[in-house]
């Protein structure tokens, strides 16, 4: 009998045109049991991601998932088709947080390819894809840009025409659109009277607490999110990679620092949109991530509420009060694994 395979190998550098749409497999429902898992994975304690009672107070429908966590769902439809073969994911930029996840919402994703360009070991390359995830009444609920190093499957290959697109900077404050009115909030609740009008730009912000990351859960983390790169699981198979083991996902990174980053930014627990994110280091079971926040910009979106611009530090075994980033030539420092640049929401004083 002839030995057939129906598995799919994954898309390398070569297969990747400008203006090919993907669409990605495996629809998935959000349920109340994901947004508790993901609390427990993460230690998200942001009252609107915690509290029924609060969200609605804060102008949310009801309890919803954490922007980041429908961010991972959305990512993790795209491995298969983009990241299978990657060998870094390199960063992203204009991340837009259009409209809320709830628990019995269903998303979908698709991705644009936006632009390639051969590195020049002529064995890798680099894609950017616009990924859209929308939700099962065809609503966009996040859109981003990222951009991946894969592998060729044939170093003989032509390279194709150099196509590099141009991302902003930042998300436009006028481009802010999935805030809520924050009319009511519940500081009591929320952890600190900490508003818009108390954060200064230029201001940095130490988080104080460290989490360790255990090997068993940020698989679980992973697969949550149903991201099927065999960095983070195929201990086998990573022996003989350049590391000799697995790799936490990135995004396990950004949750966990964020969740972090609520000592000293209680009230800022919205990301309303991703500014640019680049993975500097990588991080492996049993170490530890602290972090620090410095605030970029502010704007005002209206008489309730307002958005912090802010920079989020990742750092592994160090302190985060040192605010360790960049040497003076600007190369990141070796412990440092996230940085991270983002708008929050934020309650403006009453």
């Amino acid at each position: 009998m002839a030995t057939s395979t129906k598995s799919n190998p994954g898309n390398f550098f070569e297969d990747f045109k400008p203006g090919e749409t993907l669409i990605h497999a495996t629809p998935q429902t959000v349920t109340e049991g994901d947004i508790a898992l993901y609390r427990a994975l993460t230690g998200n304690r942001y009252a609107q991601y915690s509290s029924a009672e609060f969200a609605k107070a804060a102008g949310l429908p009801g309890l919803c998932a954490d922007p980041l966590h429908a961010f991972h769902i959305v990512f993790g439809k795209t491995v298969p088709d983009i990241s299978l073969n990657a060998v870094a994911n390199l960063g992203y930029a204009d991340g837009r947080v259009l409209r809320p996840v709830e628990p019995g919402d269903t998303l979908r994703a698709s991705s644009e390819v936006i632009g390639v360009k051969e590195n020049s070991n002529g064995k890798t390359g680099v894609v950017w894809v616009r990924t859209k995830g929308v939700n099962q009444r065809g609503e966009e609920v996040i859109s981003y840009v990222r951009w991946v190093m894969i592998n060729k499957r044939d170093e003989a290959s032509p390279a194709p025409e150099a196509i590099v697109p141009e991302l902003p900077a930042a998300v436009a404050p006028a481009d802010l659109v999935g805030f809520p009115e924050m009319k009511a909030w519940p500081f009591a609740q929320s952890g600190s009277r900490h508003v818009f009008e108390d954060y200064e730009v230029g201001e940095k912000i130490s988080h104080v607490d460290g989490m360790t990351v255990e090997e068993a859960e940020h698989q679980i983390a992973t697969r949550l999110y149903q991201n099927t790169a065999k960095v983070h699981f195929d201990a086998h198979g990573q022996k003989a990679s350049r590391f000799g083991k697995r790799l936490v996902y990135g995004g396990v990174v950004i949750s966990i620092a964020r969740s972090l980053a609520f000592n000293g930014l209680e009230n800022a627990g919205q990301i309303l949109a991703i500014n640019a994110g680049t993975h500097v280091n990588p991080l492996f079971a049993g170490d530890t991530i602290y972090a620090w926040s410095e605030v970029l910009a502010k704007a005002e979106l209206s008489d309730t509420c307002g958005a912090l611009r802010l920079r989020l530090v990742a750092v592994k075994d160090a302190d985060p009060g040192a605010f360790i980033h960049k040497d003076g030539a600007g190369k990141h420092d070796p412990r440092v694994l996230l940085d991270f640049d983002y708008w929050a929401a934020i309650p403006r004083a009453r």
